[in-house]
């Protein structure tokens, strides 16, 4: 009991050393496969199952992506297909799935092309895990069953309730467990049946942090008082974030982790004891975090939490509960349908939504040692560093270059002092996660206008985004290349038309705070590559330059027309197209470095290796193996960053 005490009297600093402790294991714990990356046959059991994919524990956990697969848990399986490296994050500061899975201790993804079951599940556990899962998708409402009784988000709407800052509604907690051990204790059942339930919930739910949290909560509350031993619950609460670190310091890196223990700290020191100051609490305490994953916060969510939380936490959840019991899953999913119609309302409801760019580490420590520290003017200064968080990256120090990795497109970001020059907007047919990453990109940045959308040229690689972007900023003015409109454009300019955003087509030059952007006219052409937009411009001393998707034709008009020579970067034409970047061109332009964008795999063949050659005395970066680059002119040198996959 003294020892007990000893440890809890210094309980933060103990907390601090093994946070660093777990964050220096973590940063330097190199894991050595036990399956060559080159093995084409796994076997393992499946232990989750999705639409697309599955998680089998062989020798290594593996993420096996498979359409539909005919597999339940536990079943032994051979699965055939190619083993890789799951890729990092390509464009800068958007989600990196490889460091998501790493910290899952998955270290290997596989394309099955085929599986076989070699032995079908005989755990009781799994068996009736199993049959849950087939009797929940026969519901209507199952995808709030399956995150209420499953611990399965996988259907959920994240982007809608992280817009509205209610996400963590549907994240199996505290709230969630009392209910349960509410029910339990009025049916005046022993402990023990609590605790049985707990661990076959805690199974059901995969062991979500969040559960497990809430459930030695219990525990511990319960040793508590049984033993008289009169630890706070905030002592409680840091112990047992010791210990869950302590088990596994990749929680660490873990926001579900993070979340649940910050937020209910923060409860429990601000002595909250209603909805209302609950509400404030878990918003002030989330800001960093939102901002960091969202890049955006929704200042009406304080307000929606007090209105939305117990309509989730009292109705929705306990109905999911019952509907499992009596045949109530159509009122359920009316119910449901409801409550998700009201909040598509609320979303659109942006007045309130303010983007926010990244936030360095070093202010995020800062803001949570203001917030609970004893200091009396500790709520100005927190909204002092909300407003700093807010203009961080609007003002440029240092002139940047990005060209993002937009797969089979192009789409560069010219920020110049206060002014941002967008330069294409990728666009693909096959991939919607694009308007999404570049959307989230700019916001982290701290790009909040665009003050020039320059498009090149009509082709939906190049403009493919432009709608979205311009519905999800504030655009100025737009720019068009030469030659007339094709339906692509004109759609375009039917939303410009509304929004009253400015455009013009086929100028020579533009004015950006003493800097000038040329464009290279030469004469209109009988196709749209070639009257793309040629754009030339030097920035600090360096030249750049833009081809869009122009063709040799028009390279050797540019030759006969200009005097360009020992450019230091280009941006490669046409994605490397053999139709592109003839030698003579090169040779007389003479590029330092050379950016291509281009799709991995794709099927046009691009870059073409006669091109490749042609650009062979230049630095070559590609957005299939460099990702998206970063090119930053610091004291009259250029530094380049790539994110590579």
């Amino acid at each position: 009991m003294k020892k007990l005490k000893i440890i809890l009297k210094y309980n933060k600093l103990i907390l601090l050393i093994i946070i660093i402790l777990s964050f220096i294991f973590v940063k330097t714990y190199k894991h050595n496969l036990k399956i060559d990356i080159n093995e084409k046959e796994i076997y393992g059991f499946v232990r989750k199952v999705n639409a697309n994919s599955i998680e089998v524990k062989s020798k290594e956990r593996i993420i096996v992506y498979i359409n539909n697969p005919k597999v339940e848990l536990n079943d032994y399986i051979l699965v055939k297909g190619d083993l890789y490296y799951p890729r990092n994050n390509t464009v800068f500061n958007l989600f990196n799935y490889r460091e998501y899975l790493y910290r899952k201790k998955i270290y290997l993804s596989m394309n099955a092309n085929d599986i076989k079951i070699i032995k079908k599940n005989s755990n009781i556990f799994y068996s009736f895990k199993n049959d849950l899962y087939k009797r929940i998708n026969n519901y209507k409402s199952k995808k709030y069953l399956k995150i209420f009784v499953l611990g399965d988000k996988s259907e959920l709407d994240k982007d809608l309730f992280n817009e509205l800052g209610i996400i963590h509604a549907f994240s199996l907690s505290g709230l969630h467990i009392s209910l349960i051990i509410y029910i339990f204790k009025k049916m005046k059942l022993n402990n023990i049946y609590i605790y049985l339930f707990l661990i076959l919930f805690l199974f059901l739910t995969n062991f979500g942090i969040s559960t497990i949290r809430a459930s030695l909560s219990f525990l511990f509350s319960n040793v508590n008082k049984k033993y008289k031993l009169e630890i706070p619950s905030e002592d409680r609460l840091i112990l047992l974030a010791y210990l869950l670190l302590i088990i596994n310091p990749y929680y660490l890196f873990d926001l579900s982790y993070i979340f649940s223990f910050l937020i209910t700290y923060s409860i429990i020191v601000f002595k909250c004891n209603n909805i209302v100051r609950v509400s404030l609490v878990t918003f002030i305490t989330s800001i960093p975090l939102v901002i960091n994953n969202n890049y955006s916060i929704n200042f009406l969510s304080v307000l929606i939490n007090i209105f939305l939380i117990p309509i989730v936490g009292f109705i929705i959840y306990p109905l999911t509960i019952i509907s499992l019991i009596l045949p109530i899953d159509s009122i359920l999913f009316k119910i449901t349908n409801l409550f998700e119609n009201f909040c598509l309302t609320l979303d659109n409801v942006k007045i309130f939504t303010f983007s926010f760019s990244k936030i360095p580490l070093v202010l995020i420590i800062i803001y949570y040692l203001i917030l609970f520290s004893k200091y009396k003017y500790k709520i100005f200064i927190n909204i002092l560093t909300i407003l700093i968080f807010y203009f961080i990256g609007i003002y440029m120090i240092y002139p940047k270059v990005y060209f993002i990795d937009v797969k089979q497109g192009d789409s560069s970001l010219i920020r110049y002092k206060n002014n941002n020059i967008l330069i294409d907007t990728g666009g693909s047919y096959y991939n919607n996660s694009i308007s999404k990453n570049n959307t989230n990109f700019f916001k982290s940045i701290g790009v909040k206008k665009i003050d020039y959308l320059i498009l090149t040229h009509g082709d939906f690689d190049h403009m493919g985004e432009a709608i979205n972007l311009v519905n999800n900023f504030k655009v100025k003015k737009v720019i068009f290349n030469c030659g007339e409109y094709n339906d692509l454009e004109n759609e375009l300019i039917k939303v410009l038309d509304k929004k009253n955003i400015k455009y013009y087509s086929c100028i020579k030059e533009l004015n950006i705070d003493n800097n000038k952007l040329y464009f290279l006219q030469t004469k209109e052409y009988d196709n749209e590559n070639d009257n793309s937009n040629v754009i030339y411009t030097e920035i600090n001393g360096y030249k750049f330059m833009f081809m869009g998707d122009a063709g040799i034709d028009k390279e050797k008009d540019i030759l006969d027309k200009y005097n360009i020579n020992n450019i230091d970067v280009l941006k490669v034409g046409h994605h490397g197209s053999k139709t592109s970047s003839g030698k003579e061109f090169i040779d007389e332009i003479n590029p330092k470095y050379s950016i291509i964008s281009v799709g991995k795999n794709n099927r046009y063949g691009h870059p073409n290796k006669e091109v490749l050659s042609n650009l062979s005395d230049s630095k070559i970066y590609r957005t299939d193996e460099d990702g998206s680059i970063m090119l930053k002119i610091r004291n009259n040198k250029l530094k380049i960053e790539t994110c590579s996959p």
